[in-house]
């Protein structure tokens, strides 16, 4: 399936909006499951979205109404875009894909939100 490259992280100010993408090179097959983790310092990695390849979704409760992620149809391309950010947004965001016997994990791109 290839490597998962992502693209878009940055600094932006509390309120501001950035967006987030991320691709899977040399890829021949769907990966059913595509979405985004995030990591803090001192934290364990979280959820902070989902999407199958039919287009069902799945937020954490801290982005919803914020966020919103999606996937381009056919392709294993998806994106986030995050909204209203707040400084506890702050972390290193990696994409994730799940097919039913692998996991893969992108390079990860910070995020720096700004009070």
């Amino acid at each position: 399936q290839g490597k998962l490259v992502e693209s878009g992280g940055g600094l932006v100010q509390a309120g501001g909006s950035l967006r987030l993408s991320c691709a899977a090179s040399e890829s021949r097959y769907s990966i059913p499951l595509l979405g985004w983790y995030r990591q803090s310092p001192g934290k364990q990695r979280e959820l902070v979205a989902d999407i199958t390849s039919d287009g069902t979704t799945n937020y954490a409760d801290s982005v919803k109404g914020r966020f919103t992620i999606s996937r381009v149809i056919f392709t294993n391309t998806v994106h986030l875009q995050m909204n209203s950010l707040k400084p506890e947004d702050t972390a290193v965001y990696y994409c994730n894909g799940r097919t039913a016997t692998d996991t893969y994990w992108g390079q990860g791109t910070q995020v720096t939100v700004s009070s």
